[in-house]
């Protein structure tokens, strides 16, 4: 199991030239990957989003590129010969219409904006889709590293949370049956006390007991609650993306727990309840951040 949070990075080097890859992930419904990439890397938008996708099922990934090329190479040096004449031509006009002395120099025209530039050789795109290979893929392994590290101890936490579930489903199965019973004392006593020397019902009594332990029976919310643990329980073993099944569990447990509470005509019960909800609630906190 994964967390939907963490961050990854690695730097790979390749004659000369250096690719960091850095990537951030928060949780999502779905994946969501935005790249970051300098223009000279622009091309391989497509295999890093690939990459990520063969790794990562969920969340929200920022991906960051810092390139450097610092490997030797014969850079050429440009001219532009119809910049500088113009300047050199602009001077020549002035010293004569002024009467000045021409003292533009080659110094001068170095200093020209956009006179002179540089040129670099073009990358080599088959060393360049190595480093994004290498780069990418080894920092979504250390994101993924981290994904896990965290998403062991939401396991740790969702076990906890479950075992507390569960100590309370027990104590109401325990209850449950002597419900009933105790609500036929209850209403015998209550009669006979109001109706001293009237004789007692027995079938409207039968009856009225029969309709309570009807409405209040939840054996059956407490069989599917139970199967839902387990179910919980099953899902945090496996290594796939199980966010959305430990959500639709979630949810299942909420509405067995809900409709106890709404059956349950006993203090005791309804004490029980109310501890369920809430450590379902956590775990229903932890989920969002679960891949």
């Amino acid at each position: 199991m994964k967390s939907m949070t963490g961050y990854g990075k690695f730097t790979a080097v390749v004659d000369g030239r250096e690719l960091t890859v850095e990537m951030k992930s928060v949780n999502n419904r779905y994946l969501e990957i935005s790249t970051r990439l300098p223009k000279v890397l622009s091309s391989f938008e497509d295999e890093t989003r690939r990459i990520i996708k063969s790794k990562i099922g969920r969340g929200t990934v920022d991906v960051y590129f810092n390139y450097v090329n610092s490997a030797p190479s014969e850079k050429k040096v440009i001219v532009d010969d119809s910049l500088v004449s113009g300047y050199l031509a602009a001077a020549e006009n002035i010293a004569k219409h002024y009467g000045l002395e021409n003292d533009f120099k080659v110094s001068d025209v170095l200093h020209i904006p956009e006179a002179v530039k540089t040129e670099s050789p073009e990358e080599d795109e088959k060393v360049l889709l190595l480093l994004v290979e290498e780069a990418v893929s080894s920092a979504c392994d250390n994101l993924c590293a981290m994904r896990e590290k965290e998403g062991a101890g939401i396991k740790s936490d969702f076990s906890r949370l479950i075992l507390n579930i569960e100590s309370e489903l027990g104590k109401v199965k325990m209850r449950a049956g002597n419900v009933v019973t105790e609500y036929r004392a209850k209403i015998t006593a209550r009669i006979r006390e109001m109706l001293a020397d009237v004789e007692i019902d027995e079938s409207r009594l039968l009856n009225e007991v029969a309709f309570f332990a009807d409405k209040a029976d939840i054996n059956e919310e407490i069989s599917r609650l139970g199967s839902h643990l387990s179910q919980f329980r099953s899902e945090l073993e496996k290594d796939d993306q199980v966010g959305r099944k430990l959500d639709f569990l979630a949810q299942e447990m909420n509405r067995e727990i809900n409709t106890m509470g709404s059956k349950a005509n006993d203090c005791e019960l309804t004490g029980c309840v109310l501890k369920m909800k809430n450590e379902l609630e956590k775990i229903k906190e932890q989920i969002r951040n679960v891949e």
